[in-house]
């Protein structure tokens, strides 16, 4: 059995939270970091966009600003995605594919969602893993509802994936702040939306801690993927290329807005 670190969950700004996964992810490829499962929240909420997206066709901007959400860009593909403070757990995960035994993108998706089905099984939910297609990332559903959503990138061996758990879900704050271009007013989107996103706290129809949450999650990956989760923390390498990344990358509006950076 494998060991990896885990990293229990923390609370950061949004600039922080990405600079922290880009910087296990570099620690991971030049070998001096273990693969790692984190757990984080955002504070203050946050809208998250892709790597290759516009902000400007994403976000409302004034409503972000005027409700002081933070907004930035992932080295990550995808959509946008809102991430509040209270309703939900993001999880990050960085291991050598090939310790994965998993050569391909598709591979590599089912192995990693294999822990958040399980994890939702420990609370009691059935999950079904989606593949996703052109238009769309892999995703989980609940009776067809989607209740986590992630995304990828992949260097030198090594994958980075994040993704969502939605313990609850506020769509008339989710949809003041993301735009859906097809949607001529906010009341349509969220009909339609209730339709499509579930929640833990709906389909258990109960509250669960972060706590909890947490410790289910941590449970399923361990069990999914045979590997030993230990308790640890970030190195001095990755805490000192984090501040350097939050300060001169994910803080800045050539990254944020052009997706253009000096550190690559």
């Amino acid at each position: 059995m494998d060991n990896w670190r885990l990293i229990r969950l923390q609370t950061h700004r949004a600039c922080e939270n990405m600079a922290i996964d880009e910087a296990v992810l570099t620690a991971r490829i030049k070998g001096i970091a273990p693969n790692t499962l984190r757990f984080y929240r955002w504070n203050p909420s946050a809208v998250s966009i892709g790597k290759f997206q516009k902000v400007e066709n994403e976000i409302h901007l004034s409503n972000c600003r005027s409700q002081r959400v933070d907004f930035v860009r992932r080295i990550t593909g995808g959509g946008a995605v809102y991430h509040d403070f209270e309703d939900e757990i993001t999880y990050s995960v960085v291991v050598n594919k090939q310790e994965l035994n998993a050569s391909d993108i598709a591979t590599v998706y089912s192995k990693l969602y294999a822990g958040l089905t399980k994890a939702l099984r420990i609370l009691g939910i059935v999950a079904d893993f989606n593949e996703g297609d052109a238009r769309a990332c892999p995703n989980l559903t609940v009776k067809g509802k989607k209740i986590s959503g992630s995304a990828q990138t992949h260097k030198a061996g090594v994958v980075l994936q994040h993704g969502t758990l939605l313990l609850s879900v506020d769509f008339d704050e989710m949809f003041n702040l993301l735009r859906v271009p097809w949607a001529k007013t906010c009341m349509e989107v969220i009909n339609v939306a209730s339709g499509r996103i579930t929640s833990v706290d709906k389909e258990l129809e109960r509250r669960i801690s972060f706590e909890e949450a947490t410790r289910a999650l941590a449970e399923g990956f361990s069990q999914a993927l045979n590997v030993k989760l230990t308790e640890g923390e970030m190195t001095p390498y990755e805490l000192q290329l984090a501040g350097k990344l939050q300060k001169e990358k994910y803080s800045k509006d050539d990254w944020t807005f052009c997706g253009k950076t000096a550190l690559g």
